[in-house]
């Protein structure tokens, strides 16, 4: 069904992205691409679904791919796009319509399906993948997460052969992915390829039927999934990947620290054009405590952070620091956000210069222990947006720890990190935590969690239940 033979890759001709890769996938195989971040595995990804050579007119590619019984480099996107899904890092990059209804029906709109069949595959699609609040939305009012549902729909509504997933689980709730990997179930029983680019892994363990290791650009290993299963801890550790065990994600109460210095959030409210996001939130944080904040999809976890840092406006309720009310103003000096989507907060030429945006006082090496920390050092002269999804994460998150603010909010921090770098990210927070800084992060990551805060928080549907889990220090 796919076949990459000898294929050698690189983006700018300067230096191989990919190195001489051979990989064959068999109908109906589900086959994990694995891997630390920047080993390639999204370049592998685009290979099969025709974006390179397609859209890399600069590239230089090696050896051939065929996929579905086309060669992919000779054959033209529309004819590999009814046979290839693809859901991508960044479900945004594929949304063509401002509303979920037209973005499920678009694909078979320029397939010229037929009116009937059309709706009845919609129909289909919403009640197979348990979609039904995803309807009539608009896209700009859905969480990630949601986003992240929707692009698989919309994908999944063409009923392709070959699925090829990259990181589709990143903003996913616990519930949504035991829906996905449902979904995945539903598609290897209807005999479908699938190759999926992930970093949790927990939940595939009982699904693949191979796992292929890239390092570096090159494939190193391929495993049979009793080969993967058999790893211990210490060499999955080394490999850098993420835990193989859903039982590894356990938690015990803690209570708040005490702190001279505290965060207050009162019965706080807040509504999108009249309709009530979340209402009477109340809970604090200390100084140095790092506290995270769970939730389902779509509860209203970002919003809720982009108040407390000023970002959004709320409807009634108050924050206040040390007893001292403050206004949004206010709030937004002593704030600094890591978004979910870090596009939208990366502004300058260079890797460098985005830090030194940040840094304020930082001297230069400064500068260049928190980027060797976070493994971004060799990239300093890179502009941010030729970087991967996880070094785009990594880079916000260090623009934060120069920042110096004093409340430090993450958003999805570990969304597309493997474990090393997830690893790296708990322990700077930790480091800020000791300096004092007041943590809030946003995760459904469960295993980051675990590791990094002295409790979380979970956000429900119109209240917030302040006594909830707190992460162990695995």
């Amino acid at each position: 069904m796919i076949t990459i033979n000898n294929v050698s890759f690189d983006y700018n001709r300067e230096k191989n992205t990919l190195k001489n890769i051979n990989l064959y996938i068999k109908p109906g195989e589900c086959v994990l691409l694995c891997g630390k971040s920047g080993s390639g595995k999204t370049t592998v990804t685009k290979l099969i679904n025709g974006l390179i050579p397609h859209f890399t007119e600069n590239g230089r590619l090696d050896g051939t791919v065929v996929a579905a019984g086309m060669e992919v480099a000779k054959t033209e996107l529309y004819k590999l796009s009814k046979k290839i899904g693809s859901v991508f890092q960044n479900p945004k990059s594929q949304f063509f319509n401002i509303d979920s209804d037209a973005e499920l029906a678009y694909a078979l709109e320029n397939m010229g399906t037929t009116p009937e069949h059309m709706r009845e595959r919609l129909k289909d699609t919403v009640e197979e993948l348990q979609l039904e609040q995803l309807e009539h939305r608009s896209i700009f009012t859905m969480s990630g997460g949601e986003r992240q549902m929707l692009a698989f729909a919309s994908i999944y509504a063409m009923n392709p052969d070959i699925y090829v997933l990259d990181e589709p689980t990143a903003n996913l709730d616990e519930n949504a992915i035991a829906i996905f990997r449902h979904q995945l179930e539903e598609l290897k029983r209807k005999g479908k390829t699938i190759l999926i680019a992930e970093h949790r892994l927990y939940f595939l363990t009982d699904l693949i039927d191979r796992a292929v290791y890239m390092e570096n650009g090159e494939l190193v290993s391929i495993y049979t999934r009793d080969e993967f299963l058999a790893f211990s801890d210490e060499q999955r550790i080394k490999m850098g990947l993420r835990t193989l065990r859903a039982d590894a994600f356990h938690a015990t109460d803690f209570p708040m620290l005490s702190s001279a210095n505290v965060l207050t959030v009162k019965d706080l409210c807040c509504e999108i054009k009249g309709s009530c996001i979340f209402d009477h939130v109340s809970f604090h944080v200390g100084s140095g405590e790092i506290v995270g904040i769970k939730g389902n999809n779509g509860v209203g976890k970002s919003r809720l952070v982009r108040c407390i840092c000023g970002l959004a406006k709320e409807k009634k309720g108050s924050i206040s620091l040390d007893g001292r009310p403050m206004t949004r103003r206010q709030r937004n000096k002593e704030c600094f956000c890591v978004m979910q989507d870090v596009n939208h907060q990366l502004f300058c030429d260079s890797v460098w210069n985005e830090c030194e945006l940040s840094a304020g006082d930082y001297r230069e090496a400064e500068i260049e222990t928190v980027l060797r920390a976070f493994n971004l050092l060799g990239y300093k002269n890179v502009h941010p947006m030729a970087l991967s999804g996880g070094q785009k994460q990594r880079l916000a998150i260090a623009c934060g720890v120069l920042s110096g603010n004093k409340i430090l909010v993450f958003d999805e921090p570990t969304s597309g990190l493997d474990y090393d770098h997830m690893m790296a990210v708990a322990g700077m927070i930790r480091e800020l935590a000791e300096k004092k800084h007041i943590i809030l992060i946003v995760s459904h990551d469960i295993e980051f969690l675990n590791c990094v805060c002295d409790r979380t928080i979970t956000l429900t549907f119109n209240e917030l239940q302040p006594k909830d889990n707190g992460g162990n220090r695995l």
